[in-house]
């Protein structure tokens, strides 16, 4: 495994600091209505992305997972303004405005969605890893999912031939406690998410979701295992969101006083606290990192506010292969 040193912890502050307020700002102008639709935010679970990032080979592996998808590319090295034009709808955006919010995408920097069904990025994470295999290109592919979504059946489907073909998949819950607004314990007769790998005898077992240490930890052993050959794993990443499931959730599921209980254990106070208990930085060194998130968001919400958006005939083009389709106005 990569060391974790002080570069780390910086590096990690600065990048889970950023994602924050770039979901905040999202948050904002959501209610601004420059951004429409649904909007899903991170805030919270900061920790599982950071830890992921440092034990992926990033020239090489992949990843994909649910509609929870607009820091996850920017960690994967897309540039940030670019998902923020795509949120706003703009021509600038991942995908020239047409995906929005659920749909970030980026074959360039291996990032493969956003997707808006629940569950429907499980068995395409294992056809990715099946890819990688059958033409011997030594990835991994990372298949996040939330927890509602270890309830299709499309899961077990994928755990299936990813076992019996050993593929170089590590298939990740995400358990933030709620389904939407249904609780996991009201979704079946057990918690333990991370036993649904028993059944296929896949290496499987719970992990703090709130620290990044202890994610990087397990992911590199996941990520070493799949890379040998020696097949996939299901790793449950116990976490938790801050907001709603979406900016339309009013959250009457869950009690203010939970939401503060589970604050406490905030990953980016978390870093922070080490960073300063080990002298890796003082609090005006933070502050200038802190500083330097901001100025970024200001950015990014200038350059989606001033992109333009796509001409229309875009969104036939990306539909329509037949350029003469009879039943289009000649005139758009």
């Amino acid at each position: 495994m990569k060391k974790i040193t002080k570069k780390t912890y910086l590096d990690w502050y600065e990048q889970m600091y950023f994602w924050r307020k770039f979901e905040d700002k999202l948050a904002q102008v959501y209610i601004n209505q420059k951004v429409r639709g649904f909007l899903h935010l991170y805030n919270g679970q900061e920790a599982v992305l950071a830890g992921a990032l440092h034990a992926m080979d990033l020239t090489k592996d992949r990843m994909i997972t649910a509609y929870r998808n607009h820091v996850q590319p920017i960690g994967m090295g897309v540039d940030p303004k670019r998902v923020m034009a795509e949120l706003y709808g703009k021509a600038t955006g991942t995908s020239q405005g047409l995906g929005g919010s659920m749909h970030i995408f980026s074959k360039e920097h291996r990032f493969y969605g956003g997707h808006g069904i629940v569950g429907g990025q499980i068995p395409l994470g294992a056809g990715l890893a099946f890819a990688d295999k059958f033409f011997k290109r030594d990835a991994v592919t990372l298949t996040f999912m939330g927890d509602g979504a270890t309830r299709q059946g499309s899961l077990h489907e994928a755990f299936n031939l990813a076992m019996l073909w050993k593929l170089p998949v590590v298939f990740c819950c995400e358990n933030n406690g709620y389904a939407m607004g249904t609780s996991v314990e009201r979704t079946a007769n057990h918690v333990d998410i991370w036993k649904l790998g028993l059944g296929y005898e896949m290496p499987c077992k719970p992990v703090d979701g709130m620290n990044p240490v202890t994610v990087a930890k397990e992911l590199d052993i996941a990520i070493e295992r799949a890379r040998s050959g020696g097949g996939p794993t299901f790793l449950e990443i116990r976490t938790y969101r801050y907001r709603g499931h979406s900016m339309s959730d009013a959250q009457h599921y869950r009690t203010k006083e939970e939401v503060a209980e589970k604050q406490k254990e905030d990953p980016i106070t978390y870093v922070k606290d080490i960073i300063l208990e080990k002298k890796y930085a003082t609090e005006a060194d933070l502050k200038v990192i802190d500083k330097r998130v901001k100025d970024l968001v200001i950015e990014c919400e200038k350059f989606a506010d001033e992109s333009p958006y796509p001409e229309k005939n875009v969104m036939y083009d990306s539909v329509y292969e037949q350029e003469d389709y009879p039943f289009l106005p000649h005139k758009l």
